[in-house]
C-alpha cells in the first residue's frame, strides 16, 4: 500500500470507534436521528480513507503501470473500483 499507513490506520480506528459507539446507541435504544447522524459520520471517515488509498494507488501503482507497453491490470483495477463507487 502506497498511502500514508499512519493516516489510514488512524482514520480506520476512528471509524471503528464510531461503529462501536453506534452499536452501543442501538443497544441502548437511543434516538433514531442521533444514530443516523453517527452512521453518516462513520461513512464520511470511511469515504475519506478510501479516497486517500485510491489516490495513492493511482499516483503510484497505476502511474507505474502506465509507463510500460504491457497490458495494464492496475488501470483496470482502478477503473473497476471507481465503477463500484459510482453505484
Amino acid at each position: 500500500m502506497k498511502a500514508d499507513r499512519k493516516s489510514v490506520v488512524r482514520k480506520l480506528k476512528i471509524a471503528r470507534g464510531q461503529l462501536d459507539g453506534i452499536l452501543k446507541m442501538v443497544e441502548e435504544d437511543r434516538y433514531c436521528i442521533d444514530i443516523s447522524t453517527q452512521i453518516l459520520a462513520a461513512q464520511a471517515v470511511l469515504r475519506s480513507v478510501n479516497q486517500e488509498i485510491l489516490q495513492a494507488h493511482i499516483r503510484g501503482c497505476v502511474r507505474d503501470a502506465l509507463e510500460t507497453d504491457q497490458p495494464n491490470p492496475k488501470l483496470e483495477e482502478a477503473l473497476e473500483i471507481l465503477e463500484k463507487m459510482a453505484q
